[in-house]
């Protein structure tokens, strides 16, 4: 986001800090619900758009900008990496960022306040799917499924489908045979 650019005053992501600008030290606590928006996932967990993401910040003015420094508490769903089962977990993720105030030398990929309002959705999303696990699993001692059928693994630990031949060998199968009928 650069330094000139509008915000949506509509979404809940975007919050009012007049009282705070350019008055280093004073404090302000956010506490809120917020649904969550659409794509706040990878690829096989995420949070559902439009679940609750609790928000809990201090929002604190320094002299470069407004630092923003709290937890956000959601559930994410998905499927699990090994068995495809149902994946479900409630967990917090830390936020930290620096909104500068326009005229502030920053990075390029830095935020901005605007207007005297900050959009929390960038810091927001970051937060949370940057920490989302990359191969999430059902339980730690997921067994998964059965590389010969398919059959999930944790139903049933001793599932077995006896001795396999190895489809390249196969055809050796018949000289052991016929091996077996001569000493008869």
């Amino acid at each position: 986001m650069n330094e000139h650019q509008t915000l949506d005053l509509r979404s809940p992501w975007v919050i009012s800090i007049h009282e705070l600008v350019r008055r280093p030290g004073e404090l302000k606590e956010f506490r809120r619900e917020i649904p969550a928006p659409a794509g706040v996932s990878v690829e096989l967990v995420g949070v559902l758009e439009g679940s609750p993401i609790d928000v809990d910040l201090r929002l604190e003015s320094v002299s470069e900008g407004v630092l923003a420094t709290g937890t956000l508490s959601a559930e994410f769903v998905g499927e699990c990496s090994r068995c495809l089962g149902a994946v479900r977990e409630d967990r917090d993720f830390d936020l930290q960022e620096l909104y500068y105030y326009p005229g502030h030398d920053a990075e390029e990929d830095a935020l901005f306040v605007v207007d005297e309002h900050i959009d929390l959705d960038p810091p927001m999303r970051d937060a949370i799917v940057l920490e989302l696990p990359f191969s999430p699993l059902c339980r730690e001692d997921c067994l998964g499924l059965c590389p010969v059928c398919g059959f999930n693994l944790n139903d049933d630990p001793d599932h077995d489908h006896g001795e396999q031949i190895d489809p390249r060998w196969a055809g050796l199968q018949s000289f052991q045979s016929e091996d077996a009928s001569e000493k008869s």
